[in-house]
C-alpha cells in the first residue's frame, strides 16, 4: 500500500516504523535549536551592544518557544505510537557527530547561531514542495533508499525530503491501514496509556480513530511549515524572520558578534562514536558531564510518564511537574554556561555547548514504578553531589549553585511520591 509520496505503509510495523524515525527527528531538531539558542550571548560587550542584545535576547526566546514546540511534537507523536499499540521512543542517534540514517537531504548537526544554522532551520522547516538550498556543510550526502515494496516483511527507512512530506505518509498510511484493518483493529493502544496536559498543551490529547491521527499530524505540519500557503507564524516563518534580521544588522555592523564560538564538542566518545572536538578544559568537562547526566535522567522520566506503568494520577502529574522543572532550572542554565565555557588549551578562543551525548542508545524505560521513582531520586541527588564538587570561578559557581540546590528540591519531591515497603 504506497501514497501519493511513494512511502509504503503496508503493516503496522512499518507505520511503527516511520513514527519512531518521526520522534527520532523532534527529538535531534529540539537538540539543534537548544544549542544554538544557548550560545545566544546575554550580555552587551565587543561586537554586541545594548540595542543589539535587545534582538539578541528576542531571537533567542523565538527559538525557546519552538524548541518547546517541537517538544509537543514529540509528545504528540508519542500519543500516536501508543494509540497503534507501539511503546513510547525517545531516543534518536547520537550527537555531538553528523547523525546518520536519514535520507540524504535531512542533515542533523550541532551549530552556534550563525548563518548555516539559521538557513539548515529554515530549510528543515520549510514546505513541502520548497525549493531551497540547506546551510553551508550541510550537502546532502549518502545513498538515497531504494523504493519499499508491498511485500517486503522488515521495515526501513524509506525516502522523504522534508517533515511534512514524512507526515503526509503517515497520515496516508493510517488511513490506508485504518480502511483495511478497521479502526477498532488499528486503533488498539488504551486511551488511558496516553498523554494529555491541558493546562500546558491543550492539543495533547487521546488519539482513537483515524480523525483524531488526521488532526493530530495537521496540528504538526502546520505549526512547523504552516497552513498551505499562510506559514508567517509557523516554524519556518519565524525562523525565517531572524535569519533576515541577523543578516540585516551583520549587514549595518560588520563587526556584528550575536553569539559564543561555541562547538559541538564532547568529553568522550561513546558506542564507538568520538567527537570531532574534545573538552580537555577539566572544570568544563564536569559541567558537560552535569548536562548530560541531567539530559539522561530526563529521557527516562519522559518515558516512564507516557509508558504509564501504573502511576496514580498525582504521581504522572508529579513526574510532569518534574521534567519540566528540570527543563528550566538545569537544562537551560547549564546549556547557557557550557556557551561561555572554553574547549581547552587545544582550542584557543572556542566554547563548549551542551552537546546532548548520550551514554547508549538503548530503551530508557525503567520499567517498574517503585524502583524507578528511586532511581530518580537518587540520581538526582548523585549529580548535585557532582555538580558541588565543581572548581569553578565566581559566576560560574553561581549558576551551579542554583542548579545543584534545585535538584536536591526536586528529589525530595519525588521521593514524598515513594511508597514504602
Amino acid at each position: 500500500m504506497g501514497d501519493e509520496h511513494g512511502i509504503v505503509v503496508e503493516h503496522r510495523k512499518e507505520l511503527t516504523y516511520l513514527l519512531c524515525q518521526a520522534a527520532e527527528l523532534e527529538h535531534s531538531l529540539m537538540a539543534q535549536y537548544l544549542f544554538a539558542a544557548f550560545s545566544l550571548r546575554t550580555e552587551p560587550g565587543p561586537g554586541l551592544t545594548d540595542t543589539q542584545l535587545e534582538a539578541v535576547d528576542r531571537w533567542r526566546a523565538v527559538i525557546l518557544n519552538i524548541s518547546a514546540e517541537e517538544m509537543l511534537h514529540w509528545a504528540l507523536v508519542q500519543n500516536l505510537l501508543i494509540a497503534v499499540g507501539s511503546a513510547p521512543y525517545v531516543s534518536r542517534p547520537h550527537m555531538p557527530h553528523q547523525a546518520k540514517g536519514y535520507p540524504p537531504g535531512i542533515q542533523l548537526r550541532l551549530l552556534p547561531f550563525g548563518e548555516p544554522a539559521m538557513q539548515h532551520f529554515v530549510y528543515l522547516e520549510r514546505p513541502d514542495g520548497m525549493d531551497m538550498s540547506d546551510g553551508a556543510g550541510f550537502e546532502p550526502s549518502g545513498p538515497v533508499p531504494e523504493p519499499m515494496a508491498p511485500h517486503e516483511l522488515q521495515p526501513r527507512g524509506q525516502f522523504f525530503t522534508t517533515q511534512g512530506y514524512l507526515y503526509r505518509a503517515i497520515e496516508e498510511g493510517i488511513a490506508g491501514l485504518a480502511e483495511r484493518m478497521g479502526e477498532d483493529r488499528l486503533f488498539i493502544g488504551p486511551r488511558f496509556h496516553q498523554s494529555n496536559a491541558p493546562q500546558v498543551w491543550p492539543e495533547l490529547v487521546p488519539i482513537t480513530d483515524a480523525a483524531s491521527a488526521r488532526r493530530t499530524i495537521e496540528r504538526i505540519v502546520e505549526q512547523g511549515e504552516g497552513a498551505r500557503g499562510d506559514w508567517a507564524t509557523a516554524h519556518y516563518g519565524r525562523f525565517l524572520a531572524v535569519l533576515e534580521e541577523y543578516r540585516a544588522m551583520g549587514a549595518a555592523d560588520p563587526s556584528f558578534q550575536p553569539a559564543h564560538p561555541a562547538v559541538a564538542a564532547g568529553v568522550r566518545g561513546v558506542e564507538g562514536i568520538e567527537p570531532d572536538v574534545y573538552i580537555t578544559d577539566p572544570v568544563t568537562a564536569a559541567v558537560s558531564d552535569a548536562f548530560n547526566a541531567v539530559y539522561d535522567l530526563l529521557l527516562q522520566m519522559i518515558a516512564r510518564y507516557f509508558a504509564f506503568g501504573h502511576e496514580t494520577d498525582e504521581q504522572r502529574q508529579v513526574l510532569a511537574d518534574v521534567g519540566i522543572t528540570l527543563m528550566f532550572i538545569a537544562i537551560k542554565p547549564l546549556g547557557l554556561l557550557l556557551a561561555r565555557m572554553p574547549v581547552g588549551t587545544d582550542h584557543p578562543g572556542v566554547t563548549a555547548g551542551a552537546n546532548f551525548q548520550l551514554a547508549y542508545r538503548a530503551s530508557f524505560l525503567l520499567p517498574h514504578r517503585r524502583s524507578s521513582w528511586i532511581r530518580f531520586a537518587e540520581r538526582l541527588d548523585e549529580i548535585a553531589v557532582a555538580v558541588d564538587a565543581v572548581q569553578a570561578g565566581p559566576d560560574a559557581t553561581k549558576v551551579l549553585d542554583a542548579v545543584a540546590g534545585g535538584l536536591r528540591d526536586q528529589a525530595a519531591r519525588l521521593t514524598e511520591h515513594i511508597e514504602l515497603v
